[in-house]
């Protein structure tokens, strides 16, 4: 068969393991040398390929390829753009063609969450009206673990694992000093509709008995009087309380707690600011001395600390999309599909992009204890083996290692384009 180049980029928030992926999928590519002749990356996501500013990742060793699999954030740049729709923004679809025709690009694969999906989708279908032959495969990402079909996304797991560990050690810091200082500590995680990053903060203990003592979901409805008692009721009995808030929290009428009245280049809402609004909420009705934090970036940069299960996930999904595309697949995306928890097994299956894009999966209901504030067995069992196994990376002078590329650019064959 002939042989053409493929595309790969990052979209959105970045995980710990999101360069596992892409070197799942370079080194998938480095396999094929029949097939694949120069595999270029978007330098800042789908925006590179708008703008033809493409890196050659056949210009990287063996060695710094290797090294994504440890390095944190993303590697190539990743961005918040949303392609608009294509009958109002079709400048920007043929913009894509072009540049893909200009290069020989015939495998496109975009590393991202829900909006990346939808994207990949839109390339996918323009590329049939348009007559180019594209495949086009997604590759799951994403911390919020919000991807239909997969069992979980890759991403979550690293940060399921950074949030438990941070409770608990923050949780022994707290009870340690609760006597004559702070009694109350609130962690603020992501999730801005799905409460799964909070729910993993429950893995710190076996029980409300153990920090955390309560969590706030946005699945559930925020009951100002149920939580403060809660709280109100851990301090008298342990001395202490520790609780983990979604930023998405949510009231009843489905607004947000912290709705900064902003959004972001995806249309989501700018959240945040929970944690202290708690706290502010903690002193006025109970008076007890208090402490927030608020995970933000560290939570999904948290390499050292990655799940081992959550990094060969990740590469599996990279090296799988390749395998998908090259076996005639496309608009698809390679799921996680889980075959049993104990002992935990899963293997990699292709899911429709049409059944992904523009579809979120929210904690499920018999996930969540019977009072909404904490997690049930059925869902500590779907959480603990994600954050199983560690993948420490090599350290040189007391930190951790990183690739380092060389990035270097492809030559533009086009005129230049505005967004």
């Amino acid at each position: 068969m002939a042989k053409h180049n493929a595309f790969y980029a990052q979209s959105g928030g970045v995980t710990a393991v999101i360069n596992a992926s892409a070197c799942g999928v370079i080194e998938a590519c480095r396999r094929h040398p029949d097939r694949i002749g120069h595999l270029y990356a978007g330098h800042n996501g789908i925006i590179g390929a708008l703008m033809e500013d493409l890196i050659d990742t056949n210009q990287e060793s063996d060695d710094a390829v290797s090294a994504l699999r440890y390095t944190p954030g993303g590697a190539f740049g990743s961005c918040r753009y949303k392609l608009k729709s294509i009958e109002t923004h079709r400048a920007e679809y043929e913009r894509l063609i072009e540049v893909f025709k200009a290069h020989d690009i015939r495998y496109f694969f975009y590393n991202g969450g829900g909006d990346s999906a939808d994207t990949c989708l839109k390339v996918s279908q323009l590329s049939e009206t348009m007559g180019y032959p594209l495949t086009a495969i997604h590759v799951p990402k994403t911390v919020d673990n919000d991807l239909p079909i997969t069992d979980n996304s890759p991403g979550f797991g690293s940060v399921a694992k950074y949030v438990a560990t941070s409770t608990r050690e923050a949780a022994l810091d707290i009870e340690s000093m609760c006597s004559t200082s702070t009694k109350v500590f609130i962690l603020e995680v992501m999730g801005r509709h799905a409460g799964w990053i909070a729910a993993a903060g429950a893995l710190s203990g076996e029980s409300p008995e153990q920090a955390p003592h309560l969590i706030i979901f946005p699945e559930i409805a925020f009951d100002r009087e149920k939580v403060m008692a809660r709280i109100d009721d851990a301090v008298k009995r342990h001395g202490f309380c520790v609780l983990v808030v979604s930023e998405g929290a949510q009231y009843a009428d489905g607004t947000f707690l912290t709705d900064s009245g902003s959004t972001d280049a995806f249309g989501h809402k700018q959240l945040g600011g929970v944690a202290p609004m708690l706290a502010s909420i903690v002193k006025e009705d109970l008076g007890y001395k208090y402490h927030w934090a608020v995970a933000d970036y560290l939570q999904r940069a948290a390499r050292h600390i990655a799940s081992k299960t959550d990094v060969d996930q990740a590469y599996a999904v990279g090296e799988a999309a390749v395998e998908l595309a090259l076996a005639g697949q496309n608009s698809m995306m390679p799921a996680i599909k889980r075959i049993s928890d104990a002992p935990y097994e899963w293997k990699i299956e292709p899911a429709p992009l049409s059944e992904i894009a523009n579809h979120e999966k929210f904690m499920p209901r018999d996930y969540i204890s019977e009072d909404g504030l904490y997690i049930s067995e059925a869902g500590r069992r779907y959480l603990a083996p994600l954050i199983l196994g560690e993948d420490f990376p090599p350290f040189e002078n007391g930190l951790p290692k990183v690739a380092k590329l060389n990035k270097a650019r492809v030559e533009r064959k086009l005129q230049p384009f505005e967004l």
